[in-house]
Order: C-alpha cells, then sequence, then structure tokens
C-alpha cells in the first residue's frame, strides 16, 4: 500500500511538472540557436502577398566571398563587404552594434538603426525581414 501511494504521488507530481512546462504566447518566435557568430548573405528578395520571391544577392561579387554580417557576443558586429572596384575582391568593414530581442534584430551601422523581423533563426541559416524585403544568411 506505501508503495502504491508512493508511485501514486510520483506520477502526479510528473504530470503537474509536464502541465505546467507548456509553451506560452511570450515566448513566441525565441528560439535557443545562437544569433553570435559569422553569418554569409546568400539570398536576398521579396515576401509580397505572402508570395517569397528569393535570388542571388547583387551585392555579393562574382568570384569573391559573400558579404557578411558578424555578430559578436558584446553586442558589437562587424559587416563586411567584398568589392572589386578597386582591386579584386578587396574587403570593406565596417562596425556597429545589434541587439535581440522579441523575435526582432537591431543593428546599427554609421548610425543608422535598422530593424528587422526575425522570420528564422537556426544553427545554419538567419533570416532576416524589413517590410517586403529579406534577406538569407547562412553560417
Amino acid at each position: 500500500m506505501k508503495t502504491k501511494s508512493i508511485l501514486f504521488a510520483l506520477v502526479l507530481s510528473i504530470g503537474l511538472l509536464a502541465t505546467s512546462c507548456n509553451s506560452n504566447d511570450e515566448n513566441k518566435g525565441d528560439t535557443l540557436a545562437p544569433l553570435i557568430g559569422k553569418w554569409d548573405i546568400v539570398k536576398v528578395g521579396t515576401n509580397i502577398n505572402g508570395v517569397e520571391t528569393l535570388a542571388d544577392p547583387p551585392q555579393n561579387q562574382s568570384g569573391c566571398n559573400h558579404d557578411f554580417i558578424n555578430l559578436k557576443i558584446d553586442n558589437t558586429l562587424t559587416s563586411g563587404d567584398y568589392s572589386s572596384a578597386v582591386s579584386p575582391c578587396a574587403l570593406a568593414t565596417m562596425s556597429g552594434t545589434y541587439s535581440k530581442g522579441d523575435s526582432k534584430l537591431t543593428i546599427v551601422l554609421n548610425g543608422v538603426t535598422t530593424t528587422y523581423d526575425i522570420v528564422n533563426l537556426t544553427l545554419s541559416e538567419l533570416k532576416l525581414k524589413q517590410g517586403n524585403n529579406i534577406s538569407v544568411y547562412i553560417r
């Protein structure tokens, strides 16, 4: 009898714990995937009336590495742009800051603040949306 009581109490405790750990709307869109790291831009496009159209980014110079953002743990970032205007695949960088909250990423570069919706964040992909514009990055 004592064993059945203990077993019943254990099962009841586990059931209550499991139901109290469900997700809620305030965490909707949050993810455990880390945002920190170097992200290469691989697609850009639009989402108009739910129809997503993506293409290779025109800012990526043919034959060069992909342009990138490198988000660091101290909320600073480096934006990298490869250009062949002066010399083949020359890298120009800018420094800035970023913050993440409520499924949004805010980037400040050269005093200009831009806020993006985080559409997707996995270990290998970051998809950002601003208005109808979409940018897809990979690690």
